[in-house]
């Protein structure tokens, strides 16, 4: 996680050298980013932990994807607003985010956490500490960030879609956690769904209102008829 935020903060501030308030916006990211990602943990699973003698333990530790994703876009629309910064900013943190869960999800890799649901696939299954094979959970999440780094490269590269990178990788990211999550080993106590997967449809609900909004303020006005005088 550290190394993300330090390959995060090299590329936003390399990139953005012309601007000051740029600093200020990414830090504002991530603040925004580790405040969402603990009350979303705390709300999604944090309340089911009960044990007095391990529950500070999961609280301290906790943390969740998803919600420093919309932790860290409010972030940064505040900051926005407060500097008075006007133009746009997701296609550089579209290319930031990728690559920083990447490098997250590899400590998760390491640490055993994250597991997925009980699933024997031979080489593929990821292993807990308790040896028990797994569904590959955290390598499938590597996997789609590595595929979604590459296709806003694509798409930065052939100058599609400008200014929504972001919000594509936000509605993808949250679809895809929604339908992975019922192979994710998370409680599920909202009627059969995790909390993390109603967050992951706020958030891919969100990324799209964002999209059609902005598209429709960068769409041409329509043409105005003459009027026919009588």
């Amino acid at each position: 996680m550290v190394a993300a935020i330090a390959f995060g903060a090299w590329f936003w501030i390399r990139q953005s050298r012309s601007d000051p308030r740029h600093a200020l916006i990414y830090f504002a990211a991530i603040a925004g980013a580790l405040l969402g990602a603990k009350i979303a943990y705390l709300l999604s699973e944090g309340w089911l932990h009960t044990d007095p003698d391990t529950r500070l333990l999961h609280w301290l530790t906790g943390k969740s994807v998803t919600g420093a994703l919309l932790g860290g876009w409010l972030a940064v629309e505040l900051a926005k607003k407060i500097t008075a910064y006007t133009e746009t900013t997701g296609d550089r943190y579209a290319l930031i985010v990728p690559p920083g869960l990447i490098l997250g999800r590899l400590g998760c890799l390491s640490h055993g956490c994250c597991q997925g649901i009980a699933c024997d696939l031979g080489p593929f299954s990821t292993h807990g500490l308790d040896g028990t094979a797994n569904w590959p959970a955290v390598p499938i999440e590597i996997t789609f960030n590595a595929l979604a780094l590459l296709a806003l490269l694509l798409l930065r590269h052939r100058k599609l879609l400008p200014g929504q990178h972001f919000h594509l990788y936000l509605f993808a990211y949250g679809l895809f956690r929604f339908a992975h999550e019922f192979l994710r080993a998370t409680p599920k106590p909202f009627l059969g769904l995790s909390g993390y997967q109603l967050l992951s449809l706020l958030l891919a609900a969100a990324a799209a209102i964002a999209f059609f909004i902005r598209a429709r303020k960068a769409s041409p006005p329509s043409p105005e008829f003459p009027k026919i005088d009588k």
